[in-house]
């Protein structure tokens, strides 16, 4: 199967003609045209009647070539299809709209590690082509420029989930002066980290950030693409407490409703038995817990050292992919008890210590990510 992908932007493009938004302002002309494929130079897409020898499947969306190979095309607002092959070789997704659904065909069993994952519909709701490849780094896909040629022999090294740095098909290319998509070298001059457990999400991420800073957002898009996640909420489940109860109810609304969830501050457990991949939000709720249970707010302290040195020792021996939240507590105002002044600096060790342990590291801040 050879797919030409002439165009690989939204409806209107990337940039959207008269559009005056940051995203859209930063580009030029033409830099990303509307979507538009043509497979084996004969079959356009959709395929609502292909040709003789091809056939159309999951709702028009897939097609099955004669050679045996496979295409989906997901665009922004279509459910993952429940008819179709054993799986796909190539899957060309609007990631910006709900990136769960590559974890639910992952979870099918419909893309695999053999996959080509190819982001389109790309536009304004990403702010830069460098934005864009950071997000779909940890989903374990990529761009390519428009007027791109895939074939089903195409592969990429494992781990390596970024634009191409080889040029387009001539005369397909991007118009002069138009900014092409980052190239995998130039990620990875740019501070890309690669090595990832399955090709994706490294083994140790810790995201820190200020209340409201988009932390946990953050976090639960990280892992949106993966088949399962076990989210793991320290915090009370808000009873007696409309405010608090508020908030755990956006939490979880924000979540895939297939992860499963588990309410401990049992982290060494969670971490030393995990068999998915972890999200813990977030480690300032687990610290204030153990305060609790050992009476240390105003008592001997030294058995939440105990219970923190547990943690990050359970985090260095971490077998599957986990992703920790957790507050930083260095900028805000000195507390002006004894007892908030050392949460704050109990906390801030336990990050200091996870951060030394980790491979990714990142401070959000007003939505922004700085990876560290």
């Amino acid at each position: 199967m050879k797919v030409l992908l002439s165009g690989t932007g939204g409806a209107a493009g990337w940039p959207e003609p008269g559009c005056r938004c940051a995203s859209c302002a930063g580009l030029a002309p033409g830099h990303r045209r509307p979507f538009e494929l043509i497979v084996d130079d004969v079959v356009r897409f959709p395929a609502t009647e292909p040709p003789p020898g091809y056939r159309a499947c999951a709702g028009g969306l897939g097609l099955l070539c004669p050679d045996g190979t496979s295409l989906l095309h997901l665009p922004s607002g279509s459910p993952v299809p429940d008819d179709g092959p054993a799986r796909y070789d190539v899957v060309l997704i609007d990631l910006l709209d709900h990136p769960e659904r590559l974890g639910a065909l992952r979870r099918s069993g419909l893309v695999d590690d053999a996959t080509q994952v190819v982001a389109v519909g790309l536009d304004h709701r990403v702010r830069s082509e460098a934005e864009l490849t950071r997000r779909l780094r940890p989903w374990g896909a990529r761009t390519v420029p428009d007027g791109t040629e895939l074939t089903t022999a195409t592969t990429l090294p494992p781990g390596t989930h970024l634009a191409p740095s080889t040029d387009p098909a001539p005369g397909t290319g991007p118009a002069p002066g138009v900014e092409p998509a980052p190239s995998a070298e130039q990620a990875v001059g740019a501070g890309v980290a690669l090595e990832a457990v399955g090709g994706r999400q490294p083994r140790r991420a810790l995201l820190l950030g200020g209340s409201r800073s988009g932390k946990s957002a953050e976090a639960e898009a990280r892992l949106a693409a993966e088949p399962h996640v076990t989210y793991v909420a320290t915090g009370p489940d808000g009873a007696g407490d409309g405010e608090w109860a508020a908030r755990v109810r956006a939490h979880r609304g924000r979540r895939p409703v297939h992860w499963a969830t588990a309410e401990t501050t049992d982290l060494v457990g969670m971490i030393g038995h995990a068999t998915t991949p972890l999200l813990i939000d977030g480690l300032g709720t687990w610290l204030a817990a153990v305060f609790d249970e050992h009476g240390a707010w105003e008592g001997d302290r030294a058995p939440v050292e105990a219970r923190c040195d547990e943690l990050v020792a359970a985090w260095r021996q971490a077998r599957r992919p986990v992703v920790a939240v957790s507050d930083e507590v260095g900028m805000g105002v000195v507390p002006a008890t004894a007892s908030g002044r050392a949460f704050r600096d109990a906390l801030g060790r336990l990050n200091e210590r996870l951060a030394a342990e980790s491979e990714y590291v990142a401070l959000v801040v007003a939505g922004r990510v700085l990876e560290l």
